[in-house]
């Protein structure tokens, strides 16, 4: 886990071997310096030598100002490589995510992957920083301090003997607890990021309903379960500061007691003994950092566990199965015996035994209930699931063979949830291609039927769409996806109940201009509305998941039961 983690310091790696170098020298001169000290009052103070005491005096400012130098450095240096090493881990979980299926986003939560992408790494990257500091810095301390205070006095080192196993065990209790309780309390950040998400996703639902109190509720009651996860988390944590303190003035209390006695009874000086206490405090504080580095480390620990469970999770689809680089050589679709299910369970199938071909350049539309596993169907196509079994070709190949990049170029899709980003207009179109002219931008959206309200606006193409197009009504937002795909040009296009959102006259428009402008491309219509695709060459019944017929409009109201009642109930409705 670590080395997976540790990959991602890349070009910062020169700041990481600089930081313990400028820490050790730090170090050393923060050692030196009591020694420097006792000097002082032994030889310069106590004898009365002033030259002596003001040559060690300015060596000693000097070792402090060196000393604070490196340790100004230790800290930039650290910051800087902490830092890049939290924007690798974000930019490799990024395009780790942008590379999952359907099926891979669906095993995780959007609110999730936003906690691992941001809460997560945040823990990582502290605890990263802490440790190319303390590492080096706190042992190193400990060592040379503990070394120098054996060589000033060794039975008066003794008292050490008493407090390390103490702070070795409380260290110990605290991780074996505090873990589990911390990867408890990320779960929790979880949930409560999932709320925000739904809620600010479905605030103008909210507000209409005027559940504004249910949700703050909801809220309140989820942000209580992240803050009661805390507190049982961080209660363990904070049960080592006052050990680790009461270590450390027992140690000076003893050290006072015995040493004070050692100078009464001129076994030690003054120097010696002032020194020595300065050293416990650097044993001690060493101690103490390492104790709060194994703190921080169990801390994050959930956190790394998280982040490298998105690295090792392994996309379902790849390009590992493709055999060509080129694309389809046209739009023609088979689907051959095509089983699937969401859960890869042939005694669960979504989808069962679908048998189908499509010639290139045809038009076809989808009609069947809800839950007919009408957009399950055509998101096989462009792979984003694969299938359970079976076999689906595009351009008279498999759809494994080719990449996936070349597969989906070719295969647009306009999506049952309209998706449009933070951006002007023009911006979100060339999504389609971004080398797209202004006139072909035009030419899409006249075909698409959304030149016309383009231009009402005041800033035209360069209209900013703010976060998700709010700016944009339901059915503006419906044609804007439509010329983007349009701009694709591609050999397939599947229109996934995207005209669901405008009135007819506008339909029957837009169904007028992809017959004029797209008789070469391959048309996939899913629809509600039966005048939506009853000039379709041909029509697919969906029922259950199954074929239940696939004819033309006019040979299905002659021959189909399911299609008929759905067309004369929404004739009567339309008469009404």
């Amino acid at each position: 886990m670590v080395k997976k983690l540790l990959s991602c310091v890349g070009e910062y790696k020169k700041f990481v071997i600089l930081t313990p170098i400028v820490m050790l020298g730090e170090v050393l001169m923060e050692v030196l310096i009591p020694r420097v000290m006792a000097v002082i009052v032994d030889d310069g103070i106590n004898k009365g030598d002033i030259s002596l005491t003001v040559k060690m005096g300015l060596m000693m400012a000097g070792m402090a100002i060196f000393s604070l130098l490196c340790g100004s450095l230790g800290g930039r240096f650290a910051a800087i490589a902490a830092m890049g090493f939290a924007k690798n881990i974000r930019r490799k979980l990024f395009g780790k995510v942008s590379d999952f299926s359907f099926a891979n986003v669906d095993k995780y939560s959007t609110a999730s992957l936003v906690t691992r992408l941001t809460t997560d790494v945040t823990n990582v990257q502290n605890t990263f920083m802490m440790v190319i500091r303390m590492a080096i810095r706190s042992p190193s301390m400990l060592i040379f301090a503990l070394i120098m205070a054996i060589s000033i006095n060794s039975n008066l080192a003794l008292v050490f003997l008493v407090a390390i196993p103490i702070l070795g065990c409380s260290i110990i209790y605290i991780i074996s607890h505090a873990h589990p309780l911390f990867e408890k309390m990320l779960g929790k950040y979880d949930d409560l990021n999932a709320k925000v998400q739904e809620n600010l996703i479905g605030i103008r639902v909210v507000k209409a309903f005027v559940r504004e109190k249910h949700e703050s509720e909801k809220f309140i009651a989820s942000a209580d379960e992240v803050r009661t996860a805390q507190v049982k988390a961080e209660r363990i944590v904070i049960r080592g500061m006052p050990i680790m303190q009461l270590c450390m003035y027992g140690c000076i209390v003893a050290v006072l007691f015995f040493g004070g006695n050692m100078v009464v009874s001129e076994t030690m000086s003054i120097g010696e003994l002032t020194s020595f206490v300065s050293y416990i405090g650097q044993i001690l504080f060493s101690l103490m950092m390492l104790s709060m580095l194994f703190i921080m480390t169990t801390i994050s620990l959930a956190s790394m566990h998280r982040i490298v469970e998105i690295f090792d999770e392994v996309p379902d689809i790849s390009d590992d199965t493709a055999s060509t680089d080129e694309s389809p050589a046209d739009g023609s679709i088979v689907f051959d015996n095509v089983s699937f299910s969401y859960a890869k369970d042939m005694d669960n199938l979504n989808l069962k035994n679908i048998n189908l071909e499509i010639k290139s350049g045809e038009t076809i539309g989808i009609i069947g209930g809800t839950g007919s596993a009408k957009t399950t169907l055509v998101q096989l196509i462009p792979r984003l699931y694969d299938v359970t079994s079976g076999e689906i070709r595009v351009g008279g190949r498999n759809v494994k063979d080719y990449k996936l990049n070349n597969l989906r170029n070719d295969v647009a899709m306009v999506l049952q949830k309209n998706v449009l980003f933070s951006g002007t207009i023009k911006e979100n179109l060339r999504w389609g291609d971004e080398n797209a002219t202004d006139e072909q931008i035009i030419e899409a959206c006249k075909n698409a039927q959304a030149h016309d309200f383009i231009m009402s606006f005041p800033d035209k193409y360069d209209t900013d769409l703010g976060q998700g197009g709010v700016n944009v009504s339901g059915g503006q937002k419906q044609r804007l996806c439509i010329a983007r795909a349009l701009l694709k040009k591609p050999k397939i296009i599947i229109l996934d109940d995207s005209t669901s959102a405008v009135d007819t006259a506008t339909d029957s428009k837009i169904r007028d201009a992809f017959t004029r402008e797209l008789s070469d491309t391959t048309t996939i219509i899913i629809a509600q509305r039966i005048s939506s695709v009853q000039d379709a060459d041909r029509i697919i019944v969906l029922d259950d998941g199954k074929i239940n017929a696939f004819d033309t409009h006019e040979n299905l109201m002659k021959t189909n039961e399911i299609y008929r009642e759905v067309y004369e109930s929404q004739q009567k409705g339309s008469d009404d």
